[in-house]
């Protein structure tokens, strides 16, 4: 049985709205430099593929027409990319997978700041891609009167990738001589204009940072139908599949595969991850009160469907880490190849992914015991791409 990947995904105090409530959850240190590394020493503990951070360009809200204006949740974030980097000094192996919104930011500005990232790390960056059609968000930039269509959005967003990754191979990998003697630094003919033009973007370069560690460092995306399924399929390493029970995480693999045949992709690597918010206990009945005294806690009546919108979509699991670990190796048949999980709080559901399901997994022979690579792409068994622009030998 070959092995699973795993991620998790870091978000305040964790997934649950009311978790930042919880002993331990340490509500003082949530935007310090501190807390996050952490969590990710956590993770690295735990041997995880990578974690990704989550971000937004709003406070966060549970009403899809603007701020909630309730008081009694986590509200703000540190920037996504910033914080990976200032934890990636601190680590050895796991990769770190900021959150970006494209629909707000310009492509030539993310390449830069992820190829950073990569160089910071040496070799274990990537990037979340997402995208916003909130009025109250496109208020913060004034680009545009009113928000793209889904669709335009998506499309807009698969732009956005392709200019990323055109500008990190506008280095060559021997672009930088640094040689002393004859004065030259850089071999100019092995930096290269991209001359992207698109619908959304006329972009030149090349960029100002030189071709990152992995070449391409992850591109991965959230799918839960249509225009983000065509997302992942054009443009990611790694898909997020929101599917609520194995039946629909099949039916989402198989559209996913079937548009990136259609893009002519279906020979590229492509990972897909099942998504899955998680409260883990030693016993079932224990797991299950907790949800249920966290759910309460965080309110009900009138509010009802808007505290259950912390799942996103995903299902939620409450239980052991043995039943966990029976779930995703069911999931797995699905033709998923690992999981990004949401702790449900961060202060315990972490700790109990890392010291429970990973050792669980690992007596069944499905998770790694070491880590066998240097870079993100390697743990994920994804090659390093050839650069687009850089001669090919002669046959």
């Amino acid at each position: 049985m070959s092995e699973l990947h795993l991620a998790v995904a870091l978000d305040g105090a964790g997934a649950h709205p009311a978790a930042w409530r919880e002993p331990g959850a340490r509500p003082a240190e949530l935007f310090t430099a501190r807390y996050w590394a952490g969590l990710v020493a956590e993770a690295e503990a735990g041997l995880l593929d990578f974690v990704t951070f989550e971000d937004g360009l709003a406070l966060q809200s549970s009403s899809p027409d603007g701020p909630d204006g309730r008081a009694d949740r986590v509200r703000g974030r540190l920037d996504a990319v910033l914080t990976a980097a200032r934890v990636a000094p601190l680590t050895r192996h796991i990769g770190l997978v900021p959150s970006v919104t494209a629909t707000h930011t310009e492509p030539f500005h993310i390449s830069k700041a992820i190829a950073t990232l990569d160089h910071v790390s040496r070799g274990r960056a990537g990037l979340r891609i997402q995208v916003s059609g909130l009025p109250y968000e496109a208020r913060h930039f004034g680009r545009r009167p009113v928000p793209l269509p889904e669709a335009a959005l998506y499309e807009e967003a698969a732009d956005h990738v392709e200019v990323i990754r055109r500008l990190w191979d506008s280095w060559e990998d021997e672009a930088e001589i640094r040689d002393v003697a004859t004065g030259r630094f850089v071999d100019r003919d092995k930096l290269h204009h991209i001359d992207f033009e698109g619908r959304h973007f006329a972009v030149r370069g090349p960029s100002i940072t030189p071709r990152p560690p992995q070449g391409q460092p992850l591109v991965s995306a959230l799918g839960d139908g249509g225009a983000a399924y065509g997302l992942i399929a054009r443009s990611a390493d790694v898909g997020y599949v929101a599917a609520r029970d194995t039946g629909e995480a099949r039916a989402a693999v198989t559209a996913i595969r079937q548009a990136r045949e259609s893009a002519g992709l279906s020979a590229e690597p492509l990972h897909l991850f099942g998504e899955l918010t998680v409260f883990l206990d030693d016993d079932h009945a224990a797991a299950g009160d907790r949800l249920g005294r966290l759910d309460a806690l965080a309110g009900t009546g009138a509010d009802a469907d808007a505290d259950a919108a912390y799942a996103d979509g995903t299902a939620v699991f409450a239980g052991t880490p043995a039943q966990l670990a029976d779930l995703l190796q069911e999931r797995r048949e699905a033709g998923l190849s690992g999981f990004r999980l949401r702790p449900g709080v961060l202060a315990h559901d972490l700790p109990a992914l890392t010291r429970g399901l990973v050792p669980e997994l690992q007596r069944r022979g499905a998770f790694r015991r070491a880590y066998e690579a240097d870079t993100l792409r390697g743990l994920l068994g994804l090659a390093r791409p050839a650069n687009r622009y850089a001669a090919r030998p002669a046959a």
